[in-house]
């Protein structure tokens, strides 16, 4: 029900924009989020958006590189990844949850089939 894509090969310290598409019933009112697992390592979460984008916020590993943020007329969120490292190196999911505004902790409901993000040093 998500379309997660922009992904790619990108030197350290190069960016990427990646995009998440979804029903407009499946990002109505809903915060949506990001989430990455790396190879070997558990699901971690990256940022999150409120319904109208009032409230953002970021993993602290993310903070001040990435920046994440939606257009809910053409029903697409998008995390712009800027001074990529290699410990970025993660398949990237975007995540829509059943509440105007969720986080870290929050529940997540639907999730996207994940984009390829590899960053080489």
């Amino acid at each position: 029900q998500l379309q997660a894509s922009g992904g790619g090969l990108v030197q350290a310290g190069g960016s990427l924009r990646l995009s998440c598409k979804a029903s407009r019933r499946t990002f109505s009112n809903n915060a949506v989020g990001w989430f990455r697992r790396a190879p070997g390592k558990e699901r971690e979460y990256v940022a999150a958006i409120s319904w109208r984008g009032d409230t953002t916020s970021y993993a602290d590993s993310v903070k001040g590189r990435f920046t994440i943020s939606r257009d809910n007329a053409g029903n697409a969120v998008y995390l712009q990844m800027n001074s990529l490292k290699p410990e970025d190196t993660a398949v990237y999911y975007c995540t829509s949850a059943r509440s105007p505004y969720s986080g870290p902790s929050g529940s997540w409901h639907y999730w996207g089939q994940g984009t390829q993000v590899t960053v080489s040093s």
